[in-house]
């Protein structure tokens, strides 16, 4: 089923793309350069995570980031990969490369929801 695009719809997509990292619903709405509600932006957020345009990543203290699942070269983000909350910066990212990890013989991955914590590039 094709979604009606809206004014709200094209804000909260041009922000996330725009910055190129994860972002907490709070910082979606204090960025946005429109007048939305906090829960037209969760509604806006989970339709994108359905039709797979973002994605979500619960850190480890709980809290929600949404992040685009295209790349500036429109290359399409795996669905299972990793990412990086920097203790400096407070950025949460997906990581460009795979992270190489081992489990136990006997168990199957099926799928990773993994966020490393640590000082980011850019802080480094």
């Amino acid at each position: 089923m094709k979604r009606r695009n809206t004014p709200s719809k094209e804000a909260v997509l041009d922000l996330l793309a725009h910055t190129g990292k994860a972002m907490s619903r709070d910082a979606i709405e204090k960025q946005l350069e429109v007048d939305i509600d906090r829960a037209t932006i969760y509604r806006v957020l989970n339709r994108f995570c359905e039709d797979g345009i973002v994605h979500k990543i619960v850190a480890e203290d709980g809290k929600q980031y949404f992040a685009v699942c295209i790349t500036s070269d429109e290359k399409k983000i795996p669905d299972n990969h990793f990412h990086f909350r920097c203790t400096s910066c407070e950025t949460i990212e997906c990581l460009p490369e795979p992270v190489h990890f081992a489990v136990p013989v006997g168990y199957t991955v099926e799928r990773i929801n993994c966020v490393l914590s640590g000082i980011c590039k850019d802080c480094s």
